[in-house]
């Protein structure tokens, strides 16, 4: 509990009057005595209200209030909680509300003036924005009660428990149809190219159209039909993606307000969305983090709400990558032949040993390494050169990127593809990439 602005206003008047008394006596100025009886009775009748105020304020009952907190919070966007507050107050209040948010977000509107009238629940809204994935527990919640008087604010505190979760942010794709999540592929840089009639996997038998190849004419069912009928293929289904996803210290850099971590997971399930529209089996399995996780890979839609409750609270650790430990662990979970997504940001010392560790996972699966490239990287090699610490350090990067794209070759060199990406384009090439390799058949 603690004085108002008005109890010390009230207290900072009487005290310049009595300052004003003092100097007066001290200039030998005679003042009546009625004065000095007037001002100890207005300063004890101010300390008697401001006891029986405080008394009474003990004595209030605190308002109850219910939080209306989503379940489910996407990372980096802006989501709104509502706070009702019942009261059994005779007389108008107004207070303010701070409600207590976890370490990890950002808020906004905080605290909240409210205004209680009698027989009345009262609702207001505050908008905050999570900045890490995982779990998140809410305890409770602060009100600023004021007196009858006015000439105190009571601090209370009151629990108010609740929990809720911070996903990747992929909520735009949810309920969303096939040619809307086709138009923002588009907008995001992927493209597909349309081919008519051919494929790998027979679809159904339709009439010869203008444009279709000769080889697509079933010749058994033109004789029956006795008009031209054509095979159309569609691109072939029940196939298996499984991402190998680093969750070491490499991937802790940021770009941005995400990390590499949470880029590359983005990325993954957006490919993951698409390939499970596509009627492939999708998978995860983690390797460098706290504790490594598998999930076999399953087909149908219900595949991605299991990918994002196995993923939402990964977190990216000091931990070296060790890609022949992640090689043998997969190699003894996926038995059947699979793409192999390994997501990591290649360093310029990797070499043997990741080598050695793709080409084990290269004899039974296909592997694509999804390497993530800084964004600094970049803009220091275009920056201008002006005088020696910018000469420095674009000799640097130029060095370090050459010895990446040194590394690149040496890997293409034994058939092992690499897809090197900036974090903000990562998702939109992978699935580009995924496309066209299943557009070609060679999945």
């Amino acid at each position: 509990m603690k004085p108002t602005r008005l109890l010390l206003a009230l207290l900072a008047a009487l005290f310049g009057l009595a300052l004003v008394r003092g100097t007066l006596h001290a200039l030998a100025i005679p003042l009546p005595a009625s004065l000095d009886a007037l001002w100890w009775g207005l300063l004890l009748g101010l300390l008697g209200a401001a006891l029986i105020d405080a008394l009474r304020l003990r004595r209030l009952p605190s308002p109850r209030l219910e939080r209306l907190l989503p379940g489910n919070l996407a990372l980096g966007r802006w989501h709104e909680v509502q706070l009702t507050a019942h009261h059994d107050f005779a007389e108008p209040v107004a207070l303010q509300v701070f409600d207590h948010v976890p370490n990890g977000m950002a808020i906004e509107q905080l605290p909240l003036a409210l205004e209680l009238r009698p027989g009345e629940q009262t609702r207001c809204a505050y908008r905050l924005r999570p900045l890490q994935r995982g779990h998140f527990s809410f305890e409770q919640c602060e009100i600023g009660l004021p007196s009858p008087l006015g000439l105190w604010q009571a601090r209370r505190y009151l629990p108010l428990p609740g929990e809720t979760r911070v996903y990747p942010d992929f909520a735009r794709l949810y309920g969303a149809q096939l040619m809307a999540v086709d138009d923002w592929l588009s907008q995001l840089g992927v493209r597909q190219r349309p081919r008519r009639g051919l494929g790998l996997e027979f679809h159904q038998l339709r009439e010869f159209r203008d444009g279709d190849s000769l080889r697509q004419i079933d010749w058994k069912a033109t004789a029956r039909k006795r008009t031209p009928i054509a095979r159309e293929y569609q691109d072939e289904r029940d196939q298996q993606i499984v991402f190998l996803l680093d969750c070491g210290r490499r991937m802790r850099s940021q770009d941005g307000e995400l990390s590499h971590f949470d880029h590359a997971l983005n990325a993954s399930l957006l490919l993951s969305y698409v390939a499970l529209r596509q009627g492939d089996a999708v998978g995860l399995a983690t390797f460098a983090g706290e504790h490594s996780r598998f999930l076999p890979p399953v087909k149908g839609p219900a595949q991605l709400k299991v990918l994002l409750n196995a993923v939402y609270d990964l977190r990216s650790t000091q931990q070296p990558a060790d890609f022949a430990a992640a090689a043998d662990v997969l190699l003894s979970r996926q038995r059947r032949r699979a793409l192999v997504v390994l997501v990591t940001n290649l360093r310029d010392e990797d070499d043997q040993e990741l080598l050695g560790a793709v080409q084990r996972l290269g004899r039974q699966h296909r592997v694509l390494i999804a390497s993530l490239r800084e964004e600094v990287l970049d803009s220091l090699r275009q920056e201008p050169v002006q005088d020696f610490d910018s000469a420095l350090a674009y000799c640097g990067t130029v060095d370090y990127l050459n010895a990446r794209a040194s590394l690149h070759e040496r890997l293409l060199a034994h058939n092992v593809p690499v897809l090197d990406a900036r974090p903000s384009e990562l998702g939109p090439q992978l699935v580009s990439r995924y496309l066209a390799w299943k557009k070609a058949g060679v999945l």
